[in-house]
């Protein structure tokens, strides 16, 4: 099963890092790989103009324009599987052109573990440091070496291995050498890396961490265009919260893919959304771009109604002439309208051919948890608990006492491997505890959804033929048609219901999930990092049910949004503090112990 899922992975990675996979086409021509030409010398803005892209066969744009402005931030936005991913791959591979001048560097892999140290790592990121040094180096070590030589042989050697040394420690200067190991190290300690933890092999760090790491490479040399696909994703609440800061700060060009709402509107300056094949500008943060594009929609779809009555009259009446006059007319009005737009400078305009207008199709997506049956509380409760790993000596939590009801709302917070899904673990009770007492309600059902769920599917089914083994008990239509509208209603795609889940993205796979803990009807959810697989629709999506859920709820997040959102009611939430052990409760709302975080934060990277 696993062995189906590695092989179906390492075709996706394979088309995914293929370059030959996608087609790029420039106006009438392919792109080329270098980007730009001698023209290009000074140019630190991306401008490219009636584009496509098409990965095997599949379109994924078609005539879209995007205008990069040097210096700005970036968010790229769209529903999943739409190409925003490849269109950084396509940037950063210049597929895509871009100026010979600038550099581009895309964040989207851990580094490769070896014996260097996690601050070695980021420090030697910058290749014209390392080089410089190595130089040095070896100069001094030649001069040492020839010290025992007599003084008239080495006398003009010495010279020019003054003058090589001092021009080298000029360049050291103008690189940044003296102060390179404290930056590093202010960079790594912000993503979440104590002094030890910088101090340790590369090698001796989970895929998540190894992952910051690249993360804090990217920071370190700062690129003229940094391109990001999801950095959130293996960062706790407050790293995220001192990257958010940190980029806010970036004197660069930045492009960056997020699902994350308050991220993307404390750090972008403008939204590219990725709509319909085509690159859509608006300026401002993410809540500007809703705001700008609900009305930009309400005025294509009043224009598209418009088109669509006059065209079916004209086809009523049998007129051919009369039809195609009517498509003339409105793809003339359209093109006027673009060049109106385009000659006041405005940026949500991106079409360079006119074309008809057509509806704009929204994607929606909705998640539901049924209505729980009434238990007598307590339902779950932890007394005086510990636990240790047997082969972690340096983990332990220690008396720990919490409890769940029906409508509870619990945030989980603190930093990565302080123990938060250790926590949920032993509520869930996948782990004993090595001393205390657990208390469950004897029918109480619990909903669980793991980071790594991935693990918990059969990969060789279907996600109809998965759910059906699960939950055998549908009622009504047909079983399959009965499962089939649930997973509809999670938002996985027909045409993916009798695919392998071993062919599912991350997210897809995530539908399915959480289309069995609906289908569980739990009476506690416990919940651990579920939006990383997610698109911004169904996060909303998500925090709606959970609004709607009147069982308990337990999270662990690094989006503050969503743990706004569960967190809305006081009299009802609490905020769990992971750290150093133990488990304390925050005395205050998530919106206080956030506004703790980033004092601390900016005082931090004020520095």
């Amino acid at each position: 099963m696993l062995a189906v899922h590695a092989v179906e992975l390492a075709k996706q990675e394979a088309l995914r890092d293929d370059h030959d996979a996608f087609t790029v086409v420039i106006g009438s021509r392919a792109s080329v790989l270098d980007g730009g030409d001698e023209a290009d010398a000074n140019v630190k803005d991306v401008t490219v103009e009636n584009f496509s892209v098409s990965a095997r066969g599949k379109e994924l744009l078609k005539n879209a324009t995007v205008k990069i402005s040097h210096g700005k931030r970036y968010g790229l936005v769209g529903p999943n599987g739409m190409g925003k991913s490849t269109l950084l791959k396509l940037l950063a591979w210049r597929k895509i052109p871009v100026p010979k001048n600038i550099d581009v560097l895309l964040v989207e892999q851990e580094i490769v573990g070896d014996d260097r140290s996690a601050l070695e790592a980021v420090v030697s990121a910058n290749e014209e440091l390392v080089k410089l040094r190595e130089e040095v180096a070896a100069l001094q070590n030649s001069a040492s070496v020839g010290d025992g030589n007599t003084e008239g042989e080495n006398a003009d050697d010495d010279d020019d291995t003054g003058e090589k040394l001092a021009e080298l420690y000029e360049k050291l200067q103008l690189v940044g050498s003296d102060a390179a190991e404290s930056q590093a190290s202010k960079i790594l300690a912000g993503l979440g890396f104590t002094k030890e933890m910088q101090a340790r092999a590369t090698k001796s760090f989970s895929g998540g961490w190894r992952m910051r790491i690249s993360l804090a490479r990217a920071l370190f040399i700062q690129p003229t265009l940094l391109l990001l696909d999801e950095p959130t994703n293996h960062l706790d609440l407050r790293a995220v919260l001192w990257l958010e800061e940190y980029l806010c700060r970036w004197k660069k060009t930045l492009i960056v893919v997020s699902h994350d709402r308050d991220f993307l509107n404390t750090v972008c300056v403008e939204i590219i959304h990725l709509h319909d094949m085509k690159l859509h500008m608006y300026r401002g943060n993410f809540d500007d771009f809703e705001s700008g594009y609900e009305q930009r929609r309400k005025e294509m779809n009043k224009e598209f109604e418009k088109y669509d009555k006059q065209l079916k009259a004209a086809k009523r009446s049998g007129n051919q002439l009369q039809q195609k006059k009517v498509q003339e007319k409105a793809k003339f009005t359209q093109e006027k309208k673009a060049s109106k737009s385009k000659a006041k400078g405005k940026v949500d305009e991106d079409e360079v051919q006119a074309e008809a207008p057509r509806k704009w199709r929204d994607y929606t997506v909705e998640f539901h948890f049924p209505e729980p049956t009434e238990l007598t509380p307590p339902l779950l409760q932890l007394i005086e608990v510990s636990f240790s790993y047997p082969n972690r000596p340096d983990f332990r939590l220690s008396n720990v006492d919490v409890g769940i009801d029906m409508g509870t709302r619990v945030a989980i917070v603190g930093p990565n491997g302080a123990g938060k899904s250790t926590l949920l673990n032993l509520l869930a009770g996948d782990l004993s505890p090595s001393e205390g007492e657990v208390r469950r309600s004897q029918k109480l059902r619990i909903g669980r959804y793991s980071q790594h769920f991935v693990d918990l599917l059969t990969m060789n089914e279907n996600a109809v033929q998965y759910l059906l083994r699960l939950h055998p008990d549908q009622e009504g239509m047909s079983k399959q048609e009965a499962v089939r509208a649930k997973l509809g209603k999670f938002g996985l795609p027909s045409h993916n219901h009798l695919t392998p889940i071993a062919k599912l993205s991350g997210g897809q796979k995530a539908r399915v999930v959480f289309t069995s803990i609906a289908m569980s009807k739990p009476h506690i959810l416990l919940l651990d990092e579920p939006t990383n697989h997610l698109d911004m629709q169904s996060i909303d999506a998500l925090a709606d049910a959970l609004d709607e859920f009147t069982g308990g709820v337990v999270l662990v997040s690094h989006d503050s949004r969503l743990i706004s959102r569960v967190c809305e009611d006081d009299e009802r939430s609490q905020i769990w503090v992971v750290d150093n052990g133990t488990v304390e409760f925050f005395p205050g709302s998530f919106e206080e112990y956030k506004e703790e975080l980033q004092r601390e934060i900016k005082a931090e990277v004020d520095d």
